[in-house]
């Protein structure tokens, strides 16, 4: 874990998107709001394009990039090489970047990813895939919180 707080552009809050989401009633146009956000994200170094940063369990390649500050607060960076999976990374950023390890821990992204009907709108893989970084995410802020006790 990078202690570099260099952070993404901000992305829309979780709220706004969900709301955003209600908006549109048509899958076709939540796809493309979802490629959107991803193309919102900050791209990574080539360097961050490591097997170290990698996501295992996603279908698509999927990096994640976690900055640790004090608190322990963490910051999240990341990329896809599928847009659809990218969009995720950045709803999953726009949940969890910038909190505390506790709130992240305390956190139900997989709830919002229902919530917001992606569940019965993606594969299963790409559904499995969304598990593995929230996986990922959860075990850095454990991590985190043992450093910082």
């Amino acid at each position: 874990m990078d202690m570099d707080l260099t952070t993404a552009p901000e992305l829309p809050s979780i709220e706004d998107i969900t709301e955003n989401f209600a908006l549109l009633d048509d899958w076709d146009d939540r796809y493309r709001y979802v490629i959107e956000l991803g193309r919102a994200l900050a791209p990574l170094s080539e360097a961050e394009h490591d097997g170290q940063y990698k996501v295992p369990g996603c279908v698509s390649q999927v990096w994640l990039v976690t900055n640790v500050g004090p608190g322990p607060v963490l910051h999240f960076r990341g990329d896809s090489d599928a847009q659809i999976v990218r969009g995720l990374v950045a709803i999953l950023l726009a949940m969890l970047s910038g909190r505390s390890a506790a709130d992240i821990l305390a956190a139900d992204p997989v709830a919002v990813f229902e919530q917001l009907g992606l569940r019965e709108h993606l594969t299963p893989q790409r559904s499995n895939g969304f598990r593995s970084m929230v996986g990922r995410i959860r075990a850095d802020a454990q991590a985190a919180m043992r450093q910082a006790a």
